[in-house]
């Protein structure tokens, strides 16, 4: 992956804060699970990578927060991964993440088309109808587990919520918060995750959920230099919090120039023989999951197609 530069001032800002990484948790004697992310740093190098402008990494940046929240759930060589296709403007996006926290994807239209200004927040009519698919890549599995719902909300969070409780029967709460600067830049990104284990009682349930819905914004939170330690106790302290572990978590793709290498030594040959005869030269390459671009000169490509 080529990691695209961030300006001075954000550098100076992120190294004010605490670092990125997802903090796994118990409330309630057990009767709760959750996960925390702090993403600030993780969503500065995704609006960089992908030059997404605010809206585009509102979207995207939900959809970061939304997957990095689920890395609670992997061992191993695992990754978990989702996706929207809809019938809005937004058209649709792919995200996925692994054990290690690293996270990856984009739009499907960036910049998104927009035929007037937006009047608020509520992104709903840029998704309008579609689909929500999640993938699951379990270490030794010959095919991932998928599941599917239908967009309820076009509101990630509300729809990875209704995700879980419609086809994991998991009672589920997302918050995910990015706080903008005045040019549109990333200052703070967290994500909360709450799911109720079994056996937990309704009341107990609607209790938590009222504390959730009071909740600050997390990412103006970490903007001002929070931690998740301090957001625990300070906020849900009384549900008394048990920190179990705490993850990194990276924006990261494993693309290289060597991978698009062997993609285009495989190639068919006549489809070899029209690049070198049309080119354009150097050919560029492109990652789709973090935009990194890959050029390769005419006799780079005839050394790859073995024309030399």
């Amino acid at each position: 992956m080529i990691r695209a530069e961030l300006n001075r001032d954000m550098i100076g800002h992120l190294d004010k804060l605490a670092s990125d990484g997802l903090t796994l948790f118990l409330l309630q004697e057990g009767r709760f699970r959750g996960a925390l992310l702090h993403g600030t740093r993780l969503l500065n190098e995704m609006q960089a990578n992908h030059a997404a402008g605010p809206l585009e990494s509102l979207v995207l940046g939900h959809a970061y927060l939304g997957v990095g929240l689920l890395v609670n759930n992997l061992k191993g060589d695992d990754r978990i991964g989702f996706s929207i296709e809809c019938g809005g403007p937004i058209r649709g996006l792919h995200v996925e993440a692994d054990y290690l926290g690293h996270i990856r994807g984009s739009l499907s239209e960036n910049p998104i088309p927009l035929t007037e200004p937006l009047e608020s927040l509520d992104l709903s009519p840029l998704f309008g109808p579609g689909f929500l698919h999640m993938r699951k890549w379990v270490s030794g599995a010959s095919h991932p587990f998928t599941g599917q719902v239908m967009l309820e909300y076009g509101s990630i969070g509300q729809d990875l919520a209704h995700y879980y409780l419609t086809s994991e029967q998991i009672p589920t709460s997302f918050s995910l918060s990015i706080d903008f600067g005045k040019a549109g830049e990333i200052l703070g990104a967290a994500g909360l995750l709450i799911q109720a284990l079994p056996g937990t009682g309704a009341e107990e349930a609607g209790l938590l959920e009222d504390q959730v819905v009071d909740l600050p914004s997390l990412g103006k939170f970490f903007s001002s230099r929070g931690t998740a330690d301090s957001f625990l106790s300070g906020h849900l302290g009384v549900f008394n919090p048990r920190i179990l572990d705490t993850k990194p978590v990276e924006f990261f793709c494993p693309c290289s120039k060597e991978r698009f290498q062997s993609f285009l030594r495989s190639m068919k040959p006549e489809d070899q023989d029209e690049i070198l005869t049309e080119g354009p030269f150097p050919l560029e390459t492109r990652c789709h999951n973090c935009n990194s671009v890959y050029s390769f000169t005419r006799p780079e490509l005839e050394s790859i197609f073995r024309r030399i």
